[in-house]
C-alpha cells in the first residue's frame, strides 16, 4: 500500500509536474509567443522552486508529518497546474512553474523518507525501485494525451491538457492520504522485513539525535547524487535534439526512441533497487554508473545506427536506478528518524547538478558545433561518480 500510494506520488509530483512540460511547451510557446530562452527559464524556474522546497520539506514533515505534508503539497501542484491552464503570459507562467516546483519537491521528498519508515535495510531499495518508476508510467501517459488533445482541440488543447492533469494530481492527492501512514506503528505493525534483519528496529538515541549536517557521509552521498543530476539531464534533454540534428532521424522517430526510454524505466527502479539490496549500495552505484557512462559514449561517438539503440536501451534501463538507491542508502546511514532531512539536503545538492548540467553542455556544444563533446564530458563526470562509489564504506548499522 506505502509503495503504490509513493508511485502515484511521484507520478504526480514529478511526472506530471516536471516530466510532462517537454510535450506541452511546444505548443504553449506557439499560443503564448514565448522564446527558447523563455522557455528555459520557465524549466529553470520549476527546478528553482524545487530546490527551495526540498530544504525544508524535511522540517515541515516533522512538524504536521508527512502524510499531511504529502496531501497538501500535491494540492499545490494542483492548483498552480490549472492556473497555468489560463495563463496569458510569460511572467505568469514562469511564476505558476515554480510553484509547482515547490509542491514537487515536498511531495518527493516526505515519500522518499517514508522508505526508511517502513521498510528494513534489506528491503528499502527494491521499495524505493517501485516508487520512483512513477515518471516513467507518467512519460507514457503525456507522450500520448497531449498529442491526441492537441489534434482534438486545436492549438489550445495545450489548457485541457494541463486541466486534465491537474485534476488526476487531485485524485491521486485524496488516494495518497487515504493511503499513507507516517509510520507502521500508527497500524500496530513492524517495518517490512524487520524480522528478517539481525539490526534492531529501533535506531537508538545516539543516531535518532545525530546532526545530519555534521555527516560527512551526507556530503559524499550528495558528490555522487549531484555526478548522477549532473549527467543523466544532459542525455534526457539533448538526445532527441542530437538525433534529429545530428543523426538525421525525423522528430517523430525521435520522440519514439524516448517513448522506449519511459517503457524501459518502468524496470530501473525495481530491477537495481532490489539488486542494491541484494549485492550492496556500493555495487548497485558502480553497476548503474558504469552502463550510464556506457550509454552517454555511444552517442558521442559517431559509430553506427545500432549503438545509438544500444545507448538508448542501456539509459533507459537504469533511468531511475540512483534515486532509489540513493534513498535506500540514506536511510541505512541514518535510520528511519532522520531519512526525510538527508534526503531532503541530498536531493539539493542533486538539483544543483540538474541546474548545471544542460547550462554548461549548451556552450560546450555552441562552441563545437555538437553535442559530441556535451555527452564525453557527461561520460567522464560518470566514470568520475563510478570512482566515488567505489569509495562507499559500509553503514555501521542497518
Amino acid at each position: 500500500m506505502i509503495v503504490f500510494a509513493g508511485m502515484l506520488c511521484i507520478l504526480a509530483c514529478l511526472g506530471f509536474g516536471r516530466f510532462a512540460l517537454g510535450m506541452l511547451l511546444p505548443s504553449m510557446a506557439a499560443t503564448l509567443h514565448l522564446s527558447y530562452s523563455q522557455m528555459g527559464f520557465i524549466s529553470t524556474a520549476n527546478f528553482l522552486g524545487y530546490l527551495a522546497s526540498v530544504l525544508v520539506s524535511a522540517h515541515w514533515a516533522g512538524r504536521i508529518g508527512s502524510r499531511r505534508l504529502i496531501f497538501l503539497a500535491l494540492l499545490t501542484v494542483a492548483v498552480s497546474m490549472a492556473l497555468v491552464s489560463r495563463a496569458t503570459n510569460f511572467l505568469s507562467v514562469l511564476l505558476l512553474y515554480m510553484i509547482t516546483g515547490v509542491g514537487s519537491g515536498a511531495t518527493n521528498v516526505p515519500v522518499m523518507g517514508l522508505v526508511a519508515a517502513w521498510f528494513s535495510s534489506a528491503k528499502r531499495g527494491r521499495a524505493a525501485g517501485f516508487i520512483v518508476i512513477g515518471s516513467g508510467f507518467a512519460i507514457m501517459i503525456a507522450g500520448r494525451l497531449i498529442p491526441f488533445l492537441n489534434r482534438w482541440i486545436g492549438p489550445e488543447g495545450w489548457r485541457t491538457s494541463w486541466l486534465i492533469l491537474s485534476g488526476l494530481v487531485v485524485l491521486i492527492a485524496f488516494a495518497a492520504v487515504a493511503m499513507l501512514r507516517d509510520g507502521p506503528e500508527e497500524k500496530g505493525l513492524a517495518p517490512v522485513g524487520a524480522d528478517e534483519s539481525a539490526a534492531p528496529a529501533d535506531p537508538g538515541p545516539e543516531k535518532t539525535e545525530m546532526n545530519i549536517y555534521r555527516k560527512g557521509i551526507i556530503y559524499y552521498l550528495g558528490a555522487i547524487y549531484f555526478l548522477f543530476g549532473y549527467t543523466y539531464v544532459i542525455y534526457a534533454t539533448f538526445v532527441v535534439t542530437t538525433l534529429v540534428r545530428e543523426r538525421g532521424f525525423s522528430e517523430s522517430l525521435a520522440g519514439n526512441f524516448w517513448m522506449v526510454v519511459g517503457f524501459l524505466s518502468l524496470f530501473s527502479g525495481p530491477v537495481f533497487g532490489t539488486l542494491s539490496d541484494r549485492i550492496g549500495r556500493k555495487a548497485g552505484l558502480m553497476i548503474v554508473f558504469s552502463l550510464q557512462a556506457v550509454s552517454y559514449l555511444l552517442i558521442a561517438t559517431r559509430l553506427p545506427g545500432m549503438f545509438l539503440y544500444l545507448s538508448i536501451v542501456f539509459f533507459g534501463i537504469v533511468a531511475w536506478s540512483i534515486p532509489s538507491i540513493m534513498a535506500a542508502a540514506i536511510g541505512d546511514y541514518v535510520g528511519p528518524k532522520k531519512s526525510a532531512a538527508a534526503i531532503g539536503f541530498v536531493t539539493f545538492i542533486f538539483g544543483l547538478g540538474q541546474i548545471s548540467g544542460p547550462a554548461v553542455a549548451g556552450v560546450l556544444a555552441e562552441r563545437t558545433g555538437s553535442f559530441s563533446s556535451s555527452f564525453y564530458m557527461a561520460a567522464a563526470f560518470a566514470g568520475a561518480a563510478i570512482a566515488l562509489s567505489g569509495f562507499l564504506r559500509k553503514p555501521q548499522t542497518a
